[in-house]
């Protein structure tokens, strides 16, 4: 059982990074800086919060508090970001940090009890933590890009008006069992 929650944990991830790089490449350099305001956060910035966050998080995630003394959260917040490449730099050295702490996890992790700025969690719960957290800011990151995009938009999951068809899809096919993502990952790897 809870290695099929580690699995499913890493899955949901991948699916939200998937989103996170699909919106990335229908926007233009410019679009990935944009703000509404001054009161708001650039894509850039946000990707810049998302990983200065799992460097924090997931590095000697069992071993050491998650708030660690070097992140400078406040400054996640100053987008320095120069370019796309620095973005997905950015981007993949979070994911990558995340995945590589994720897969050097047991089972018998999952109860260990790790800190979050001195907050007792369990692996699970610490991992639950984050599966709230960055699907908050990739949804952030979603919106932008659509809001930026307009009617050119492409539609990262079932486009508006194609319910009943994909519904009728998805039914004509026997039952399974199948991580909701799975579906996705394969047609990001088409």
């Amino acid at each position: 059982m809870a290695d099929d929650y580690l699995s499913s944990a890493k899955k949901q991830f991948e699916y939200y990074k998937m989103l996170g790089k699909k919106t990335f490449d229908q926007l233009s350099d410019e679009q990935l800086f944009w703000k509404y305001n001054e009161e708001s956060n650039s894509i850039a910035t946000i990707v810049k919060h998302l990983w200065g966050n799992m460097l924090s998080r997931w590095t000697d995630f069992l071993t050491t508090d998650g708030e660690k003394e070097w992140r400078e959260r406040e400054s996640e917040f100053i987008n320095d970001i120069k370019d796309r490449t620095e973005l997905l730099n950015k981007w993949n050295e979070g994911w990558d940090c995340l995945f590589n702490a994720l897969n050097s996890l047991h089972e018998k992790d999952l109860e260990q009890i790790v800190y979050i700025r001195n907050l007792g969690h369990t692996v699970a719960e610490a991992i639950n933590r984050q599966l709230a957290h960055y699907p908050y800011h990739v949804g952030q990151i979603f919106f932008i890009g659509k809001m930026l995009i307009g009617e050119n938009w492409k539609s990262l999951s079932i486009p508006k008006g194609d319910s009943k068809k994909y519904n009728e899809e998805k039914f004509s096919q026997p039952k399974r069992k199948e991580h909701f993502a799975d579906e996705y990952m394969k047609k990001e790897k088409e």
